[in-house]
């Protein structure tokens, strides 16, 4: 059997948006070190994602010193702040069923935000003391989870890539599924079955297949939905009636990961 490698860190710092490809990553209870700790929210302080909003795709994000970048791809128009925040005006937001408490930094933000997009929306960071639990069906240390929709961590094969593209017309980047992990070797959604393993010297488990929403629809260069690849994974990946690509994970302690760290199953 061929070795499983970590060939690609993903980390998204606002929940919907770009991800940025990284080298190495501290892996927190959270998540990997500002992975979604950011989100817009909407007039009712409910999440705001490409679901509704597609352009969403359109803006790239960079962080240096500590500061993170957002550029909107059509018009060049950028925003820079600081990628980690201490405080700020409290609001309560909605993921899905939870209610949690995050922070609005600075009003400037929230307009630049709201004048790209067109429409009213405010931008906030969730601090990491704040609480939110992982479903407690899958847990297994009262593991708490940062703006991302379910878990902490999110990993999927290249092998489950190239097989989902051997069936389609016109194939699909990673980018399409917003993993934290990408691994090259082993057998194509071999990952499913995953439960106890290592990344390097860290632990993780993984706890439940990912379900896929019309987001993998959006082509993350151009905005545009499409049908495809949910279409296809459909045909079969589907189980009660959920398409089902990528286990998601939570970590069993604090730690760093390299690009090229040796992934073993215990």
């Amino acid at each position: 059997m061929s070795s499983l490698i970590l060939s690609e860190i993903w980390i998204y710092p606002i929940k919907s948006f770009a991800g940025i490809r990284v080298k190495q990553a501290s892996v927190k209870q959270k998540g990997l070190e500002h992975d979604r700790r950011w989100m817009l929210i909407d007039e009712a302080g409910r999440f705001i994602t490409q679901r509704e909003h597609p352009q969403m795709a359109l803006f790239d994000l960079a962080i240096n010193n500590q500061q993170l970048t957002v550029t909107n791809r059509e018009n060049s128009q950028h925003l820079t702040f600081p990628v980690s925040v201490p405080a700020g005006q409290n609001h309560q937001s909605v993921v899905w069923d939870d209610v949690i408490t995050t922070v609005e930094p600075n009003p400037a933000y929230s307009n630049w935000f709201s004048a790209q997009l067109g429409f009213t929306c405010k931008l906030v960071f969730f601090p990491e003391p704040n609480v939110r639990n992982v479903d407690p069906k899958y847990v297994t240390n009262q593991e708490q989870v940062s703006l991302a929709d379910g878990y902490p961590f999110l990993i999927i094969g290249q092998s489950s890539l190239d097989d989902l593209n051997s069936r389609l017309d016109v194939g699909v980047e990673m980018k399409r599924f917003r993993p934290n992990f990408v691994f090259t070797g082993g057998e194509a959604f071999e990952e499913d079955g995953w439960r106890n393993f290592s990344i390097g010297s860290g632990k993780f488990k993984g706890v439940k297949k990912c379900a896929r929403c019309v987001l993998t629809t959006v082509d993350p260069q151009t905005g545009e939905k499409g049908r495809e690849p949910l279409l296809t994974l459909s045909k079969y990946r589907k189980v009660e009636n959920k398409i089902f690509f990528g286990q998601n994970v939570i970590a069993l302690g604090e730690n760093q990961i390299h690009e090229g760290d040796e992934i073993t199953l215990d």
